[in-house]
């Protein structure tokens, strides 16, 4: 598939900030205003699970930066840095201070989508792996993130290669659903057979067809 893209670096197009400047571990607060977004609600395919996000309390007089539908939120430490879009926060949410929040440019013909799959793929993710610094843990800073190339292509291929790579996904979720349901028929046979072996009375009788 070829596709014509324009080079920019990624800070021309995305306002990128840290996450909110907590004091400390983030305070659990059971009917706190605010939800706060840590690493451990992000996952890779699903984005953010807001089911587990914790809610809080914002302390200082620093205004929050909101997070927003169509915002995406960047790993920046550990061992794999990777990016998820924001969908439709169910109130006001902030993420916490190991995360990168970029909101693209106003103006910009660039899907949130489309960048966080780009950000996702090999390329950019062998950028950032020489980009990281640290030794016990791996981190990529802001300006290093903000430097690195980003193609950005018409809307008509971002949109096309947004729906090949949800109908990947897709994919890949229905072949590990037929794995697990023929693993479980093949430990149904086991157990059957277990259950069939151990019985006297059972020996020798026919086996039931499949």
């Amino acid at each position: 598939m070829s596709v014509h893209a324009v080079k920019t670096a990624l800070g021309d197009a995305v306002d990128l900030r840290a996450g909110h400047p907590f004091r400390g571990a983030i305070e659990d607060v059971h009917d706190g205003p605010v939800r706060a977004v840590q690493m451990k609600d992000l996952d890779p395919l699903a984005g953010v699970e807001w089911r587990g996000v914790i809610r809080t309390r914002l302390a200082g007089r620093r205004p929050p930066y909101w997070l927003a539908d169509g915002d995406l939120l960047f790993v920046a430490r550990g061992t794999r840095f990777y990016a998820v879009c924001v969908d439709a926060p169910p109130g006001p949410a902030v993420c916490g201070p190991h995360l990168f929040h970029l909101r693209i440019h106003s103006g910009r013909a660039l899907l949130p989508a489309f960048l966080a799959w780009q950000i996702n793929q090999g390329p950019f993710q062998r950028a950032l792996q020489r980009a990281a610094e640290g030794s016990s843990q791996l981190s990529v800073r802001r300006p290093v993130l903000e430097s690195l190339t980003v193609g950005i292509p018409p809307l008509c291929d971002q949109e096309r290669i947004v729906a090949m790579a949800r109908l990947a996904r897709r994919e890949r979720e229905l072949h590990q659903l037929l794995l697990r349901n023929r693993e479980m028929q093949f430990q149904s046979i086991a157990e059957a057979l277990a259950g069939a072996s151990s019985d006297p009375s059972t020996a020798h009788r026919e086996p039931d067809k499949l």
